[in-house]
Parts: C-alpha cells; structure tokens; sequence
C-alpha cells in the first residue's frame, strides 16, 4: 500500500490502523515522491491526498496525480481522501478514475472496508488479466507423450534425467521438426516449476517491430495499436519456463534485449520505464550453428553462454529409425481418434516403407505423414499407397511431372539446406517474409 499527504501526523495515523491489518505501508509527502514510489515499486492500492503545499483547496493537484496514476496503471485501485471533501470533487474524482472517496477525519471500519474491497478487486483483475493472456497464448491441455528407444536417444535421456529437475538454461539442437519442442515439455514437466506455466514462443517468426512487445509486453498508449496494457510472455511464464523457439534467428539488436533479461532477471515492459522482477527458467531451441554464428557475429557469443548452460542434441528421425514404428502408432491413434476413423493399425508392407524413407522433415514430417494416411485409408489398416511417400523420385524428372505443392516444398527444403536452416536467410533467397516461411514449412511437415 501507498499513502500520500503533506501531513505527517496523518501518515501516522494511517500507519497505526494498517500495520496490524497485515497492511505493508509505504509514504509519501509529495506527487514528486508517489512518481519515485510508483517508478520503483509495485503496489496493491494508493490512497492519496487532494490537496498538498500548492493551495489548500481546490484538490487540483491530487486530481492532476490521480490522472497520471490512472494513465500509468488503469488497474491500481486509487482512493482519495480530503479535509475539504465536496459533492463537486468527490464526482471529479471518480470521473477521473478514483475508485473511492473518503473525507478526512475518516471512520476507521469505512476506509478498511473499502482497502479490503479494492485490493481483492485489484488482485482479482489481475489473476483475470493473467488467466485471459494464458487462455490466448499457453498450448491446450495434453501434452506430446516422449518416445524414444533408439540408442541414439540415449544421450538425450540421460542429459534431461540429470537437467531436468534444475533450473538450468538448456539448449535444445536439432534439425527441423526433430522434437526439440516435446524435449522442452518434458524437460518443463521434470522441474520444480512443472505446476507453473510453460510459455512458448517462435521468437524467428516474430516480427522485429513485434519482439519486445511479445515478449516483455507493453503498456497502453505505448504505440498506435496498443489499446490496453498487454503481458509479455516473460511476464506470463513468472514462477515457470519461457521456451524461445528458433533462436538462432533473433536479430541481433533484439539479442542485445534479451541479454539484459537473462542477466538482471528484470523486463520492461515497452513504453514503460518501470523495471519488473521476474523468475523464469529459459529453455531455447535452434537448428542453427550458433558457434559458427557467433564466429561470422551473427550472434552474440555472450547470450550464448547465458542460453547454454547445458546443450541437448536431438539426433535426426533418420539416425533412430528405431523409434519409427511407435511413433507412427502414436500419431495412428491421435487422429483415428480425432478423425473418428476405426483404423486398427499399419500393415507391415506400411511399416516397411516409413523404415526405408529419409525423413527430411523428421518427426513433423511424420505426424503429418499419419494423420494424411488416417484420412486417405479405405481399410482397417494403413497401407503404403495411404502414406503418399516417394521412397524413389525419378533422377531427371522435370518440374512438370510434379505437383504445385511438391515443387515448393522442394524448393524450400533445397533452400533450407543451402543455407544450413538459418530461416531468414532462406526466406530472403525465396522473396518470403519469416512468417510466411514458417507457415508453408508447417503445412509440408518441415
């Protein structure tokens, strides 16, 4: 809680009624001192004075205080209080956004009444602000079950056996679509944060001008669009595990941003010069060569050393072909389920094909394989026709013979590797934006 007033007997006062509520009671003697207070710290509640050493009665300059509280924080419960209450300032007030109004000398049992409603409202609107974000952002319930048999996988299990539990940063590598995102969850779920948000974002798909307002938030006003205060996902993950997807692909000057969070721990939000304390564990993810990025300084080597306190390499679907059979009954039953299509399973002739295909898209690729097939099949079992591979493409075919569809995911599968998956670059050779790169790689399972 903040008081404010120019008297100091009546700060005293406040302090002996709202210390032994449970009440943690800031001061100040000044609208200068409310803005310090109010730069620095974060409260429940403010009650203010109307009138301070300006004039005696008018109450202008408490009102002119209160609309700067209101403009920086409309959700902080403001209550004003005067000597020289009146119907007139009492409704000004409340027109400029006071939730109360109380007339000094004032009853005691009143003004606790009112604090109690107004911070149980505030924290109410806050829990709604956070669950409405949550709603928007944080991925539906159930999350990908981790499969993994092959030797190659071992590694990756033992790694996030010994990590998991931690609060360690991880970097998670690995081609497109090889789990690094399941790894993440799993690694979410072993920690003692698993009862708190995991928060997930593709920081290469978001728009530079976009970056800092996703993921520190912003305030009203902050720029044209933004019509109300916003949590960032930092905010969002408070207390659990921010994921940063393809981090690799972070331009530079936001790394520089993001640098300054891993290492205070604090965000600002953007048009807001309050700092805010946040505790999250940050688990990133990339396909790209960060140590070569950082020698060609593409990236900064020091926000590496921030995100990979320990690295965790996913082997491509292609080096664990082992694990292909379960994950493919896996996908099976996700989307005759969804699907509600009676499918009993894959014929072996089936499983004899998915076994000898290379996988470019790993796992991605695969799901979007099965749930193809779910809906392609005429039977009681997937066969290979139902699966659309094209285990042997003709060496001289000419672009003809394919499909629009085939053509540009070839086209964007040769530019991925020309330019060893560094999305930016790809999206430029191919006259696309980021976003729309990542939106035709997901609809050909890359």
């Amino acid at each position: 809680m903040l008081a404010a007033d120019d008297q100091p007997h009546v700060l005293e006062a406040l302090h002996l009624l709202l210390r032994p509520q449970g009440y943690r009671l800031d001061i100040a003697k000044s609208p200068a001192e409310v803005r310090a207070a109010l730069a620095s710290d974060f409260y429940d509640a403010i009650l203010i004075d109307l009138n301070y050493t300006r004039d005696t009665t008018s109450g202008q300059e408490g009102l002119d205080l209160l609309s700067e509280i209101v403009s920086l924080d409309s959700n902080l419960p403001v209550i004003v209080m005067t000597a020289w209450g009146n119907v007139e300032l009492a409704v000004e007030a409340m027109r400029r956004g006071a939730r109360d109004f109380v007339q000094k000398p004032w009853e005691n049992e009143r003004l606790l009444a009112i604090l109690r409603t107004q911070v149980e409202l505030h924290r109410a609107l806050q829990y709604s602000e956070r669950l409405a974000s949550e709603n928007r952002l944080l991925q539906a319930q159930g999350r990908p079950q981790f499969i993994a048999a092959a030797a190659s996988m071992q590694p990756v299990l033992d790694a996030m056996a010994r990590v998991g539990p931690s609060d360690a940063n991880v970097l998670i590598t690995g081609e497109h679509g090889s789990g690094k995102e399941v790894v993440a969850q799993t690694l979410h779920t072993l920690s003692a944060r698993a009862s708190r948000p995991l928060v997930a974002v593709n920081t290469g798909a978001l728009a530079e001008g976009l970056f800092e307002s996703e993921l520190f938030g912003h305030v009203k006003g902050a720029f044209t669009d933004a019509r109300a205060d916003r949590m960032g996902r930092f905010e969002l993950a408070d207390g659990g595990t921010v994921f940063l997807d393809e981090i690799g692909n972070v331009p530079l000057r936001q790394q520089a941003k993001l640098l300054r969070v891993l290492e205070t721990g604090e965000i600002e939000r953007v048009g807001s010069s309050r700092s805010r304390k946040v505790d999250v564990r940050v688990i990133s993810a990339t396909n790209a060569d960060l140590e070569a990025a950082c020698a060609s300084r593409q990236f900064r080597e020091d926000l590496l050393f921030r995100l990979n306190t320990v690295e965790i390499r996913i082997p491509p679907l292609r080096e664990r072909r082992e694990d292909i059979p379960a994950l493919a009954v896996h996908f099976l039953r996700r989307y005759a389920s969804r699907y509600r299509r009676d499918i009993e399973g894959l014929d072996s002739a089936a499983l004899q094909v998915m076994a000898q295909y290379s996988w470019p898209g790993n796992v991605r690729e695969l799901e979007h394989t099965l749930e193809r097939a779910v809906l392609m099949c005429r039977g009681a079992e997937i066969q290979p026709a139902d699966l659309g591979l094209n285990l042997q493409r003709p060496q001289g075919a000419n672009l003809e013979e394919f499909s629009l569809e085939a053509v540009e995911a070839l086209l964007i599968r040769k530019a991925l590797q020309r330019f060893q998956g560094n999305i930016s670059q790809a999206a430029e050779a191919l006259g696309l934006s980021r976003g729309a790169l990542y939106r035709r790689m997901e609809k050909h399972g890359l």
